[in-house]
């Protein structure tokens, strides 16, 4: 389980951090994004609004993570870190996941729910 997350986060981020767009692979048509507690339903739409943020630049740096199973074989991610828009000072987001398996053995992200830990 730890690994599989590991390397969903390792590669999630690095793919934000670079280009965004490609992140649209990692979710299908059934798929819910919270961004801030604005919803966005299906790939396109998720794309969309990961592709819009208002920031040339962004480094994710991850500070810890916990996994759990969830029901069909899947894995509920909860990630904690810091993140850097175009150069401005840290700030700290939290950001959950639920990873449910595809029928070849990978995974895509049903649920995806992110916040800024403000205040």
């Amino acid at each position: 389980m730890d690994q599989i997350a590991r390397a969903f986060i390792q590669h999630y981020y690095q793919t934000f951090d670079s280009n965004r767009a490609n992140l649209a692979s990692l979710y299908q048509p059934q798929s819910m994004l919270s961004w801030e507690g604005k919803p966005f339903q299906g790939t396109q739409a998720i794309a969309n609004q990961l592709t819009s943020l208002p920031f040339q630049t962004v480094v994710h740096a991850i500070t810890t993570f916990d996994v759990q199973p969830s029901p069909g074989n899947g894995l509920l991610v909860f990630v904690c870190g810091d993140l850097k828009v175009d150069n401005e000072h840290p700030m700290k987001f939290s950001q959950i996941f639920n990873l449910v398996p595809t029928e070849t053995g990978s995974y895509f992200v049903f649920n995806d729910i992110f916040r800024l830990n403000i205040g």
